[in-house]
């Protein structure tokens, strides 16, 4: 069974599992409920995405006949809870599992975004250490992640994970348009700004005369 071929149902409940085991482990391993929430969150999350009781129940049961989740029934709880076992059969932990999951739940991006929005995830000491969890990943066999040809106008190349296969050229080129980068939109909101003042300016001029 090839446990690297995930769709986007299961690759949102992986990546959430990781995320919240980091963020609330007091509330982990996580209900239903709790991971509906965290999968259809409208933050920190490329693309947003609203999966029903059923979809991540089907999501849950494949991802449990590949062994990538468990299912707990707590003494004394009659509510079924669910955790990741990444750890155990991809042997991936700490900077790796969550480089990883930054990946499965906000699409490529580069390493230096993975450390800006790893959060309380995990704290990486630099740029340096995402890389390396980064090389790691992709040193697996088969890969678990993928650096991307840097696309005209950034300056640094993306990572994808590989989860789901090789993203193709019209995701990658989708991707790109909505991450166009701050740097971008700011010299979109300047032009826009240098464009009015100048309106503005001929409005002023005209209104004199």
């Amino acid at each position: 069974m090839d446990t690297h071929q995930l769709d986007a149902a299961e690759v949102r409940v992986l990546g959430a599992l990781v995320e919240k085991q980091a963020l609330t482990p007091d509330a982990y391993p996580l209900t239903l409920n709790s991971l509906s929430s965290a999968c259809n969150q409208l933050t920190s999350r490329e693309p947003v995405m609203q999966l029903s009781d059923a979809e991540l129940s089907a999501a849950l049961d494949g991802l449990m006949t590949k062994k990538l989740v468990t299912e707990r029934l707590p003494a004394g709880s009659r509510v079924a809870k669910y955790e990741h076992r990444l750890n155990y059969e991809w042997n991936i932990d700490g900077a790796r599992q969550a480089a990883l999951a930054l990946l499965m739940l906000r699409g490529p991006q580069t390493s230096a975004e993975i450390r800006t929005r790893s959060g309380r995830i995990y704290s990486f000491a630099g740029v340096e250490e995402v890389e390396g969890a980064l090389d790691a990943l992709a040193d697996k066999y088969p890969p678990l992640v993928m650096k991307l040809p840097r696309q005209p106008g950034e300056r640094e190349a993306r990572w994808c994970h590989l989860l789901s296969g090789e993203p193709s050229q019209s995701e990658l080129s989708a991707a790109a348009i909505i991450d166009v980068g701050v740097a971008g939109r700011v010299a979109a909101l300047e032009a826009e700004v240098a464009a009015l003042k100048a309106r503005l300016q001929e409005l002023e001029h005209r209104l004199g005369e």
